[in-house]
């Protein structure tokens, strides 16, 4: 299940990514399943797609996750403890941390403006860090994707990010350049259970050779790994329950 929310536009790009890794993905709108809860047993893996919900009102993120905290917060609770996977991408990780699916949303973590203070779009590289997420795990990279934001930088104290890394809780880091400034490279999060993946980047749109733009530059070399892999290791657990 893909959920749509006003001002969120990857929910094709996602699908895509879905039925090549095998699944049979389909769009519920955030008002369908706030008026029916119930609607998330229909789904074996969920996705908070990138975009601006809510047209990024009151920050990135926050009317969504009041939203889903509000009307859905037993029902994702059900799910996750399910053991059923979700992944929030952009605007959809934002969404997860400030619902308290993923650590952050409060003083000791949370996602902040860039460094460089605006917008940032460009490919970036992801180092897969986690055995306990069932995204990443046995995933060695690199991965390619690009980056579409301006509120992406992990901001937390050290004893935070130490113990999120002592927890293997830090899912990707940014290999090589770090776009936005986050504290220790994050790019994408973990929950304790190793269920629900949040990353900032994109890795819907490489899930084909040919999204990326050095693909005909007759270097493969300089082309990391499909970001598709990590949907493959999403759709395999789901389907594994």
């Amino acid at each position: 299940m893909i959920v749509s929310a006003p001002g969120t536009n990857r929910d094709a790009d996602v699908a895509l990514a879905l039925r090549l890794a095998g699944a049979d993905p389909f769009v519920a709108l955030v008002a369908e399943l706030e008026a029916d809860p119930g609607q998330l047993d229909r789904a074996d893996l969920l996705v908070l797609a990138g975009g601006f919900s809510y047209a990024d009102a009151l920050g990135a993120g926050r009317v969504w996750a009041v939203d889903l905290r509000r009307h859905l917060g037993d029902a994702l609770d059900h799910f996750v403890a399910g053991g059923r996977p979700v992944i929030g991408i952009c605007n959809g990780f934002q969404t997860l941390v400030r619902s308290g699916l993923l650590p952050g949303g409060g003083r000791r973590a949370a996602l902040a403006p860039n460094d460089g203070g605006h917008f940032d779009c460009r490919w970036v590289c992801l180092a897969p860090a986690s055995t306990r997420c069932v995204w990443t795990a046995g995933l060695e990279g690199p991965i390619d994707c690009p980056i579409a934001h301006g509120e992406g930088r992990f901001v937390c104290d050290d004893d935070t990010l130490a113990a999120l890394g002592d927890a293997d809780q830090i899912a990707l880091t940014y290999a090589g350049a770090n776009p936005n400034g986050s504290m220790g490279a994050v790019a994408g999060l973990t929950d304790p259970s190793g269920v629900v993946l949040g990353l900032m980047p994109h890795p819907e749109n490489h899930v084909l050779a040919r999204q990326h733009p050095r693909h005909r530059a007759g270097r493969p070399g300089d082309v990391g790994g499909l970001g598709l892999d990590l949907f493959v290791n999403g759709v395999r657990h789901a389907k594994e329950l």
